[in-house]
């Protein structure tokens, strides 16, 4: 995999990897940025929701587990010193669907928690991740 990442303009940064997707990134005004798109940081932490709920719909895909919605909820705390690392990371994931099962959901998370999400084994190594689920009814 290969990326290039641009500045735009003061601390405006475009990037784009192999997909050939250009990403505005930006900090907050407080930092001397605009505002014009999300921080790094953020695009780290949504990065982690977005590899975790694939993985977690392809394998009840796979196991014809019918979701009809889900979402992933993810709240995080970092250091106050630089490096901001983060420390914890809490990540919930939202289904509904009329015949899911709570062990299908549990089975699912497990074992993307622990083998296929590259984003978050990749975050555990200096941040707790914590990982819950709620079937919602739909």
């Amino acid at each position: 995999m290969q990326a290039q990442v641009k500045q735009v303009e003061g601390l405006v940064m475009v990037g784009k990897a192999d997909s050939n997707h250009w990403m505005v990134m930006d900090t907050a005004k407080t930092h001397e940025g605009t505002g014009a798109g999300s921080s790094p940081m953020e695009i780290l932490l949504i990065a982690l929701g977005g590899c975790f709920g694939m993985h977690v719909i392809s394998l009840l895909t796979k196991k014809r587990v019918l979701v009809e919605s889900f979402k992933v909820k993810l709240d995080s705390e970092r250091t106050d010193e630089h490096p901001r690392v983060f420390t914890q990371i809490n990540v919930k994931c939202m289904l509904s669907g009329k015949k899911l099962k709570e062990e299908d959901v549990k089975w699912a998370i497990e074992r993307v928690s622990q083998k296929y999400c590259s984003v978050g084994i990749m975050l555990k190594k200096t941040a707790q991740i914590n990982y819950s689920w709620e079937i919602v009814s739909s």
